[in-house]
């Protein structure tokens, strides 16, 4: 299989694309630094340069692949979301797949499916309802919400399912916190309870929707291979947890103590409005994987936790 990957470059694109070579596909990668690109990526993998935010002669390179992963977006925990932050977050996702789509649309012969990024904040959630009353899972069918990552996530996904009226199957990944490989999203976290610094998030009490990095590159595979699976996919593991057991259970992995929380006017004094999102969590359910017969590799907590660490 041939496949066309933006945002390669991130976290989950390195893994992915060597995920995709391992197994004999082709990798057509999109980068704005050809060279700097080659020095990151696995060998064997195709460079286009080009930026996906802009038309220009990448978008012929779609023409002959069988598939598309989507993945470019600025990284959402860079820095404090001002309004010049957010419209970047905004335009380096929604208008990159817009582009993404029109060259889709323009390839001959086209690529039969697009696997598009998106995140499980997605979700709407009640920030005046008790943590602890907060038990309804929440799968593929439940509405979207109206904050800024929410609106961010619809946006994007709308962008994607554009495809669909080309005869492009369309997956949507909507991802929880990812642990498991270096420079993920828990690595900040990790490195408090090193010095003896780490514990719960505010109360504690929210959900934390997670997912091995092992699960994320076998999902993308899985979503290439299913032509059952579309539309918005929960990619989430199954065992859910909230926040103050999943930090015990980080602690007692490191071989350290989870008794030092940060308070919720730390995390909003620090990180502006993205202190909200990780105070206040979804229960959400993989619902889709699972029916369409995927196996989790870490369906529980602690034994990826455990393997990230080791």
């Amino acid at each position: 299989m041939k496949v066309f990957v933006t945002g390669g470059s991130g976290f989950i694109g390195r893994a992915l694309i060597a995920a995709l070579l391992e197994r004999g596909d082709t990798a057509v990668v999109l980068s704005r630094d050809a060279a700097r690109a080659r020095a990151a990526l696995p060998a064997g993998a195709e460079i286009v340069e080009g930026d996906p935010t802009a038309a220009g002669p990448w978008q012929a390179a779609l023409s002959g692949c069988d598939a598309v992963i989507n993945l470019a977006g600025e990284p959402l925990a860079a820095q404090r979301w001002d309004a010049r932050f957010r419209q970047i977050a905004h335009d380096s996702r929604v208008d990159g797949t817009r582009l993404l789509v029109e060259a889709i649309a323009a390839a001959s012969p086209r690529p039969e499916v697009l696997v598009s990024a998106s995140g499980i904040d997605a979700y709407a959630f009640d920030a005046n309802l008790p943590l602890e009353d907060d038990e309804d899972e929440v799968d593929e069918s439940a509405p979207l919400g109206s904050s800024f990552l929410s609106r961010l996530c619809r946006d994007w996904e709308e962008e994607a399912r554009a495809a669909e009226t080309h005869g492009v199957r369309v997956v949507l990944m909507r991802t929880g916190v990812v642990v498991g490989g270096q420079g993920g999203p828990i690595d900040r976290w990790a490195r408090a309870f090193r010095f003896f610094a780490g514990g719960r998030l505010g109360s504690g009490r929210q959900w934390m929707s997670w997912v091995h990095l092992d699960d994320v590159l076998a999902a993308y595979l899985f979503a290439l291979d299913t032509r059952s699976l579309r539309g918005p996919v929960n990619l989430v593991a199954p065992g859910r947890v909230r926040n103050r057991e999943f930090a015990r259970r980080l602690g007692k992995a490191l071989g350290r103590p989870a008794f030092i929380p940060t308070p919720a006017r730390a995390l909003h004094l620090a990180l502006g409005d993205f202190a909200e999102y990780l105070l206040h969590g979804r229960p959400a359910v993989p619902r889709a994987l699972l029916s369409a017969g995927y196996e989790f590799r870490h369906p529980a907590l602690d034994p990826a936790i455990l393997k990230k660490n080791s």
